[in-house]
């Protein structure tokens, strides 16, 4: 509910002042207002958690920083993610640090957005084959081709 009323607020103080704003970077606003945690992409492959967490704690407390890694070779994939304490804190960091160098790189800082939890889409991973499964592919029991 408080949600909502912070949406009205925004609404109504935007059509009271006639703002020449953009419509998307309000939309952007309003659909993370109550968002503290930012992605940054295009770290260098050096920045590891601690350099994340370094570079972002001047705007505030930062609950986590986390550099996302190859699960295979455990390198950087060049993207991370940093939350704060506070909504504050991460809208200061996000407009003061968006398209600045950090560590050679010139970042890209945005809102995360947050990921239903499940299986990804892609793939065909443990749906079903076929071999010895009665899946119908070659399997002697189901008819299918022997």
């Amino acid at each position: 509910m408080a949600f909502l009323n912070k949406v009205g607020n925004v609404l109504r103080q935007g059509a009271a002042q006639r703002s020449q704003a953009p419509v998307a970077s309000m939309l952007n606003y309003i659909r993370c207002m109550s968002s503290s945690k930012l992605f940054i992409g295009g770290l260098s492959y050096g920045v590891d958690d601690k350099s994340l967490e370094d570079a972002f704690s001047s705007f505030g407390t930062v609950a986590e920083a986390r550099v996302i890694v190859d699960r295979d070779t455990g390198r950087s994939r060049g993207f991370g993610f940093v939350s704060f304490d506070s909504e504050e804190s991460a809208s200061s960091a996000l407009s003061s640090m968006d398209g600045q160098d950090l560590n050679g790189r010139n970042i890209r800082v945005s809102y995360a957005n947050d990921r239903p939890a499940g299986p990804r889409g892609g793939g065909n991973h443990g749906t079903g084959g076929g071999y010895g499964t009665g899946g119908g592919y070659g399997d002697r029991n189901s008819g299918g081709g022997w």
